[in-house]
């Protein structure tokens, strides 16, 4: 029995995805695709813009075996802690061989070169990574500026390293090497768009268009259906009822307003993309923009430099510009600069928000990474390969919430941390959409 993993984020799920998935079990020959996923909150430091329960379902439906959750101290963190959380995790199942991600440049020699380097660091690379810094260059660029005049061998490694899946190739690589493990890493050629490109492609759309798109469809459709026509932060049905008469608030109108979407997912995505639009999602940073507003209040500088991702100086920036705030993103554009990149004050915003400290992280990792492993779902036709996992897995499996008791003392520290998280999720989704409140303490693995 092969069984590949596959890092994800599905935020959410589309063609390039699909293509990812279908790649991956061709070129291992796997039997099963085991998938480790962010849940309510990304690596690029924002809430994903749906729940974790429904990028799941999309998960199976394309033809994922199962799922299981990056934690969140994880998922949130840089390039580098979030590839060694996710190669830990999947290492930890007992029974993985492989893993395959997307790259811009899909050579894996080149790839691992690079990681080796990076991960030895001479000292004439940190001398010259420092110059650039110190010259005013973000860390990334003056990384791929260092790496690229000591590995100068005709090869263009500034170019491979302003990738940003070669990026995190190369850190899954590194993770991979620290904790020795016996997975195979394996690399297939990015498609269509950029990941930072915001319009749209013929197939192969990034997640960051469709995400745009997403959004702009429901701004549009408050103002059309708000008394003034403006936008507001969430439809009343009696009013739409009122202009629009013998129609629901989304009914007949979702389709037309996913058109756009239908090409660039495959069918169960759009299914689900259409079934919970503007009833659930979508879900931005804006709609936490009271709660970090409360979070920041009443902190200084040294409270403030405790959290993950903020440095002494972005601690002094937040408590100096906070009488500007106006809103979750504005304010993380206001405290960009030149040499800290707008992901990393995003992480930095959402870990102060999340309470996620510097000294929990690295307890985390002086302890092993991982205490458990928790189950999102799986597919019914796969139940045997759960029951493998059961078997081999060096972690307890968690189904449920409730039936977590035992984990160890840490364990339950990290999981806790990361159902608050979720539940700060749920209730942002209950108060924006006047949905159903759903604790994550009653939740239980999907089953497809």
């Amino acid at each position: 029995m092969k069984i590949t993993g596959l890092i994800t984020e599905y935020n959410p799920f589309h063609n390039g995805h699909h293509h990812h998935l279908q790649k991956a079990k061709e070129i291992t020959g796997a039997d099963h695709i085991v998938v480790v996923m962010s849940g309510d909150y990304v690596q690029r430091g924002t809430p994903a813009i749906m729940s974790k329960t429904f990028r799941t379902e999309m998960a199976l439906k394309a033809g994922a075996s199962a799922v299981f959750e990056i934690p969140m101290c994880y998922a949130t963190g840089s390039a580098e802690l979030f590839a060694t959380g996710a190669i830990s995790l999947l290492d930890s199942l007992g029974c993985i061989d492989s893993v395959v991600f997307g790259s811009e440049c899909n050579d894996i020699e080149t790839l691992s070169i690079v990681a080796d380097f990076l991960q030895n660091e001479p000292v004439e690379y940190k001398d010259l990574l420092q110059q650039g810094l110190k010259s005013g260059l973000t860390f990334p660029a003056a990384r791929a500026k260092a790496t690229s005049d000591i590995l100068d061998n005709q090869f263009d490694y500034a170019n491979l390293l302003d990738g940003s899946n070669n990026i995190l190739g190369i850190e899954y690589i590194k993770a991979l090497n620290l904790i020795n493990s016996p997975i195979k890493p394996y690399s297939i050629m990015r498609q269509g768009s950029n990941h930072r490109d915001t319009n749209l492609h013929v197939k192969y759309s990034s997640a960051t268009s469709i995400r745009l798109l997403l959004e702009e469809q429901y701004e549009k459709h408050l103002s059309l259906t708000s008394d003034n026509g403006k936008n507001s932060s969430s439809c009343d049905s009696t009013k739409f009822e009122a202009k629009y008469p013998g129609k629901l608030l989304w009914e007949n109108t979702s389709e037309d307003m996913l058109k756009e979407i239908a090409t660039q997912v495959p069918s169960h995505s759009f299914e689900i993309l259409k079934k919970h639009y503007g009833t659930h999602y979508p879900i931005n940073q804006n709609d936490f923009s009271l709660l970090l507003k409360y979070k920041l209040l009443d902190k200084t500088p040294d409270q403030l430099v405790q959290f993950l991702d903020v440095s002494e100086e972005l601690a002094n920036r937040v408590v100096n510009q906070l009488n500007s705030f106006v809103g979750y993103q504005q304010f993380s554009q206001l405290l960009k600069t030149k040499e800290v990149t707008h992901s990393r004050v995003n992480r930095a915003l959402l870990h102060i928000m999340l309470d996620i400290k510097k000294v929990d992280v690295e307890e985390y990792k002086q302890r092993g990474y991982h205490f458990y492993s928790r189950l999102l779902g799986f597919r019914r036709d796969e139940e045997h390969l759960i029951s493998k996992i059961a078997k081999e897995s060096k972690l307890p499996i968690i189904t449920a919430i409730s039936r977590s008791e035992n984990i160890s003392h840490i364990g339950r520290k990290m999981l806790s941390h990361d159902v608050y998280a979720t539940n700060l999720y749920n209730s942002v989704v209950t108060d924006k959409y006047k949905s159903r409140y759903k604790n994550e303490l009653s939740q239980g693995v999907i089953k497809l």
